[in-house]
């Protein structure tokens, strides 16, 4: 396994990720390549959200993924775990949902690659009401065979520590 250049973002990264239908070559193993692959993964995954498509949004995630949510439980297990989280997502949405992805920082190094953005869904919810939410993401990637795949995400959001409130829709 590769090993990841250490600096601020790796080690906020370890002490602390959102995705059509097919997965792309992992060739290129690292740096630039690998960069641009991860990033088209992601704009890849982006239609899938806007797309409510669990199966491909899926697709992204490598069968052991650990996922920390900003909705209970405190993990998600496994890709069979995170699957349910999503349909989750998707039941408070009627109709169709916006998402975009910016501010996406992506590196790789060997077989490991990681990249930090914010997300931004919005849609309405069954009654009719507007749903609008940002997150932080950051997600771990692996090569597997030929693919890169999510082998870690962690979702955030700030927290008003004086009333213990996420902030859904922050801002800078």
């Amino acid at each position: 396994m590769g090993q990841i250049r250490v600096n601020k973002l790796t080690s906020t990264l370890f002490a602390g990720v959102v995705l059509t239908t097919g997965l792309l070559p992992a060739a290129a193993m690292a740096g630039p390549a690998g960069d641009a692959q991860i990033k088209a993964l992601e704009a890849s995954f982006a239609s899938a959200v806007a797309a409510k498509d669990v199966d491909a949004i899926m697709k992204f995630y490598s069968p052991d993924v650990l996922v920390f949510d900003v909705v209970p439980p405190r993990q998600y297990a496994g890709a069979a775990a995170y699957r349910e989280d999503w349909k989750a997502l998707f039941s408070g949405f009627a109709g169709p949902v916006k998402f975009e992805i910016t501010d996406l920082v992506v590196s790789t190094e060997g077989t490991m690659g990681y990249s930090h953005s914010i997300q931004h869904l919005s849609g309405v919810d069954p009654k009719g009401a507007p749903v609008d939410m940002t997150v932080r993401l950051t997600d771990v990637y692996r090569k597997q065979g030929d693919v890169w795949l999510i082998v870690h995400e962690h979702v955030s959001v700030p927290v008003d520590l004086a009333t213990d409130k996420g902030d859904l829709a922050s801002k800078p």
